[in-house]
């Protein structure tokens, strides 16, 4: 079986999917069966290179709201992810363009760390207020995880791994999504946004019978 997940690198709800998904893959009794594949997706593509933005500023500009109105819909967030484990720090969260931070997870893969290193980004995203368009601090964070420094500096250099970028983020619009998180399990089922942890308990049983019914068949 094969999961691929589709996520931006600062999404508060992708890590909120991340952590209900990995609940659900670990208590599933074929779960050494399962690829679990990283696929990258910007929500703010056109967002300037360089432009950090305070989350509540940009927030309010992007749906037309009111500060304390973000601030408020901000809180429920928060108490989701603290429910999942996850302390967020929005007051240290900026928005910046995630292009070259997407970039680094494709040189992880090379290393077989591109899971590690999309966990460490939404960490330091989200809970530990860490700028990801600040050259030195991608470096160091994938290092952090195993990644060549000077790989990783050789790549941020370049434009080694953009089409990747892109590539992932066609292939979803390909497929329907728009948005992330977005979960396709064996190319058979979709799962959009960080469902309860039960929804993707039965996709996971479902696309496992699915498989099974299917080798059956061909014998």
């Amino acid at each position: 079986m094969r999961v691929e997940i589709w996520s931006d690198i600062v999404c508060p709800w992708c890590y909120i999917g991340k952590r209900r998904f990995e609940r659900a893959l670990a208590g599933f009794p074929h779960a050494d069966e399962v690829e679990v594949v990283w696929r990258s997706f910007q929500l703010n593509p056109d967002h300037p290179k360089g432009a950090r933005v305070p989350l509540e500023e940009s927030l309010a500009a992007k749906m037309g709201a009111t500060v304390e109105q973000v601030r408020a819909m901000n809180a429920r967030v928060k108490a989701i992810a603290a429910e999942e484990g996850l302390e967020y720090d929005f007051d240290r969260y900026n928005v910046v363009n995630t292009f070259d931070a997407h970039r680094l997870t494709h040189l992880a893969k090379a290393y077989d760390l591109n899971a590690e290193l999309h966990e460490r980004f939404l960490r330091a995203q989200l809970v530990e207020g860490e700028v990801l368009d600040d050259p030195d601090t991608l470096v160091r964070l994938a290092a952090e995880v195993g990644v060549p420094e000077a790989e990783a500096r050789r790549v941020l250099e370049s434009d080694d791994f953009a089409a990747e970028v892109e590539a992932d983020s066609a292939e979803l619009r390909a497929l329907g999504g728009n948005g992330v998180p977005f979960f396709v399990i064996d190319r058979r089922f979709g799962i959009s946004g960080a469902q309860p942890t039960e929804v993707f308990e039965r996709a996971l049983a479902m696309a496992h019978e699915a498989a099974t019914q299917e080798s059956s068949s061909s014998r």
